[in-house]
């Protein structure tokens, strides 16, 4: 796969390089495991380094997130912000292939690529109806 293509807010390019400071790291590691109530859910470490198969995207001087590469076709189209409700500030992140997203925004599903090589088009039709029904 080519380079991602991610989005990190200025906010959360400040947030992540002060976690990055405050932890004595060098690297973000965005990826996904399999879990939720939807499919996916986005996991976050700090790295001193970068391992193998690692792919490094540079977002700005002192922000570098790495990607493994077996997560790289989930997490690409992602957009990462920092959002502050009341007191509390979190990363939120939203991906633009996404076809659903859990009640709580914790965990989303994604066209299985089989599917799509079927003919998923109407998979991926069915599901994001489906989605917006349920809202």
């Amino acid at each position: 796969m080519s380079t991602p293509q991610i989005t990190v807010s200025e906010r959360a390019q400040e947030h992540i390089r002060v976690q990055v400071q405050q932890t004595r790291t060098n690297f973000l590691r965005l990826g996904v495991k399999e879990s939720g109530c939807n499919g996916f859910m986005y996991t976050l470490d700090f790295l001193e380094s970068a391992e193998s198969d690692d792919h490094l995207l540079e977002v700005n001087d002192g922000v570098t997130v790495c990607i493994k590469d077996q997560d790289l076709p989930l997490v690409d189209g992602t957009e990462i912000d920092m959002v502050t409700q009341g007191l509390n500030s979190a990363l939120v992140f939203k991906n633009s292939n996404a076809t659903s997203y859990c009640g709580c925004g914790e965990s989303f599903a994604l066209v299985d690529e089989a599917e799509e090589s079927d003919g998923g088009t109407t998979a991926a039709s069915d599901l994001a109806t489906d989605a917006t029904r349920s809202t």
